[in-house]
């Protein structure tokens, strides 16, 4: 980051990642119940919390930290799109 100008982390491929997560765990919950959407919705909580931890570790703070631990699990997204 330079000089006070906000971040470059690119975050919509994390919107599309979380769509995508959303319409899989409504899947999952119309096919196998409420066990497994928690299981996998815990996953991805699980996998955001340690994100966000390493990103406060290695120095991030505030809105940016949650942005670049958001792009870390939902940034697949961008893989998705065309």
């Amino acid at each position: 980051m330079t000089g006070g100008s906000r971040s470059s982390t690119d975050i919509g491929g994390g919107h599309i990642g979380l769509v995508v997560t959303v319409m899989a765990l409504v899947v999952i919950a119309s096919f196998s119940g409420p066990r497994w959407t928690l299981v996998v919705a815990g996953c991805f909580t699980a996998w955001f919390i340690l994100a966000l931890t390493i990103i406060c570790i290695r120095g991030g703070r505030g809105g940016e930290a949650i942005r670049r631990a958001y792009a870390a699990t939902f940034g697949w997204g961008d893989y998705v799109t065309p």
